[in-house]
């Protein structure tokens, strides 16, 4: 059984990949802003359920496309500051706009997570959420950062793995769902479809604990 990635965040890879997942890779071919569109027509969606849809939508629509040999995980961010939701910002102005905002201030990262067994069509789902609180960077700084161009290709503008580490004072609750994808979480949706995690390991490991790593002192 393999674990198919129905994205093309690099972050979400690298993740799988240092906890012993070498992930298939497809993008989603879902057209989120209309998708978020339709929901809101029948109401306000908290931001936790809005990452969730996207990713149950996601994973749906790679899971109509896969064979049975695999798992499909669809996910999606977004970060909650003040009750707004945030996503990608939609340029450079944006992006300086929202750290202008940000700064100094605490936010809520969702990121939702859905997996599919299109085997028997077994599903499950749930929201990782993390409070984040940000330095009180200075404009210098932020005009920087943007400047560097990463803040405009992830949810809320910031990274905790990049260039933005030094500009977020404090992570509570699972680092890996900022970065975009939460382990403890989809251990616990494997657990529900009766799939270890360990299981899905790909890479090579060291047969005794510890036996690559000299860092006993």
């Amino acid at each position: 059984m393999r674990l198919l990635l129905a994205s093309a965040s690099p972050a979400r890879r690298t993740i799988l990949r240092a906890a012993g997942i070498e992930p298939l890779v497809e993008p989603s071919g879902v057209d989120e802003p209309a998708l978020l569109a339709a929901a809101a027509a029948q109401g306000p969606v908290p931001a936790a359920e809005q990452v969730l849809l996207l990713a149950r939508a996601k994973a749906r629509d790679v899971a109509s496309r896969a064979g049975v040999e695999v798992l499909v995980l669809g996910c999606d961010s977004m970060l909650e500051l003040d009750g707004d939701v945030l996503g990608k910002p939609d340029d450079a102005a944006d992006a300086v706009r929202r750290w202008h905002r940000m700064r100094g201030r605490r936010g809520l990262l969702h990121t939702g997570h859905w997996l599919v067994r299109p085997g028997d069509r077994a599903e499950v789902g749930a929201t990782s959420t993390t409070a984040v609180t940000f330095a009180d960077v200075t404009d210098a700084e932020i005009e920087a950062y943007v400047a560097t161009g990463e803040p405009l290709a992830v949810a809320g503008a910031f990274t905790i793995d990049g260039l933005g580490g030094p500009f977020v004072s404090k992570v509570e609750g699972d680092p890996h769902g900022v970065v975009g994808l939460s382990l403890p979480l989809l251990r616990d949706l494997l657990g529900r479809l009766g799939v270890a995690v360990t299981d899905l390991w790909t890479l090579d490991r060291p047969a005794v604990p510890g036996a690559a790593d000299d860092r006993t002192g």
